[in-house]
């Protein structure tokens, strides 16, 4: 064996080295942008949880001035980490209900919407709204840079190898789709 030998066994070593190092720099990637799908998940969550406190606090204080069942509120909202998007979005859609009725509630009753209470809360509401958004937005991001590198080449044939299979998307209820209806 001469020296053209050796230069192509070690030619092909290196490829295969380069090939190695590749393949792994390529699936940690995956494994990053699958990371960071999970915790925007769990930022979701939270702002869900966080949005679940603040609206069962403004249904204590509804409470005060109109009878209200709690179980309706509990039932609506089951923040467990086995829930799929589908799930999520289903009780995003009921939560965005009963605070639609909670809304129409403090309309028909005045002394209501003067409490410095219900103000606060209110306020309240439009700050857990805001962090759910974000939290939504910063999901959505996460799942297309994972589903990105999904279908991207070369990511593409090492997520193929793992198995790796795209995200969903949270998406908004069809109501809010539509243009609002303003009457006055």
């Amino acid at each position: 064996m001469g020296g053209i030998g050796i230069f192509a066994i070690v030619a092909v070593l290196a490829i295969v080295v380069i090939f190695v190092i590749c393949y792994f720099a390529i699936f940690n990637g995956i494994k990053t942008a699958e990371l960071k799908v999970s915790e925007a998940l769990s930022g979701i969550d939270i702002a869900l949880t966080k949005r679940y406190d603040v609206l069962t606090k403004m249904l204590e204080t509804v409470k005060a001035y109109k009878a209200y069942e709690k179980e309706t509120l509990t039932e609506l909202v089951k923040l467990r980490s086995g829930m799929s998007m589908s799930e999520r979005n289903k009780a995003n859609a009921s939560m965005d209900a009963l605070s639609s009725q909670i809304t129409l509630l403090a309309e028909n009753y005045p002394e209501l919407r003067s409490s410095a209470n219900f103000a606060e809360l209110q306020r309240a509401i439009t700050d857990v709204e805001e962090h759910l958004q974000a939290a939504r937005r910063l999901y959505n991001a996460n799942v297309t840079d994972y589903n990105r590198r999904l279908v991207t080449f070369p990511s593409s044939i090492v997520a193929g190898m793992m198995g790796a299979s795209q995200k969903q998307f949270f998406e908004a209820e069809p109501q809010k789709l539509r243009d609002v209806e303003m009457k006055f």
